[in-house]
């Protein structure tokens, strides 16, 4: 049993490894776009990488068997499944079963909602992490939105803590991203694996959450984010001096 648990740990902190220090693409669109197409995404997520993007973080089970075939079995894919379901605010892979689909399209570390927040049908953070362990194999990283939520999900197991719901959450939403300040206090508070995500929009600023301890950082709009992009353009072209 022993062995079996070494071995285990092994292979979760074989797919941490590649992402130490480097930068992660966001490659996604939002469901009405036409850009929200697997093949599309996967020729974005094969462009990062030629790039130098040391993995990407990709939504829905379609969108990652596509983005798996294309790059191979070398780069590192952080899966998600963002899905609404009543009573909970919570959408970022809410339940095992979501976990379960987007690691059987081949996403390496499965990324959870890790806020503080009511999960769907009862389901706990404690236990799904532990599912995800335990019967798929797969590190977790959790997506926080505040520092008692990072050291619940450091204590519960998580591999990787994100701070990617900062701004997001009713308990955060009189902040804007990037979470500098939460950055810097989990990182005096967690000795683990550290993501910087959301509202990243220049090298700098990338280079910056490096610099505050994050182990990598995560960039989606203002690379791929196409849509959003284009209309954050038009609004400022269509406002009158």
């Amino acid at each position: 049993m022993n062995e079996q648990l070494s071995e285990k740990s092994v292979n979760l902190t074989a797919a941490i490894a590649p992402l130490e220090g480097g930068l992660i693409v966001s490659c996604q669109a939002p469901p009405d776009s036409p850009l929200a197409e697997p093949s599309i995404i996967a020729a974005v997520a094969l462009a990062s990488v030629r790039n130098g993007a040391v993995g990407v973080r990709i939504d829905t089970p379609a969108h990652i068997k596509a983005v798996r075939s294309l790059l191979g079995a070398t780069i590192p894919i952080i899966g998600l499944w963002k899905q609404s379901i009543p009573g909970s605010e919570v959408y970022i892979t809410p339940q095992f079963h979501h976990a379960e689909a987007i690691a059987a399209s081949g996403a390496d570390i499965i990324a959870i909602d890790a806020t503080s927040r009511t999960r769907p049908h009862d389901e706990t953070l404690n236990n799904l992490i532990t599912a995800i362990h335990t019967r798929l194999g797969k590190p977790v990283m959790a997506d926080v939105d505040t520092l008692e939520a990072a050291i619940a999900a450091a204590n519960f197991g998580a591999d990787i803590i994100g701070t990617t719901l900062y701004g997001y959450t009713r308990a955060t939403q009189q902040f804007s991203p990037p979470g500098f300040d939460l950055l810097a206090e989990i990182r005096k508070t967690i000795n683990g694996f550290l993501i910087c995500e959301g509202g990243i929009s220049s090298p700098e600023m990338a280079k910056r959450a490096l610099n505050l301890g994050a182990n990598a950082v995560v960039v989606g709009t203002d690379i791929t984010g196409i849509d959003l992009k284009v209309q954050a353009y038009q609004k400022h072209l269509n406002l009158r001096d």
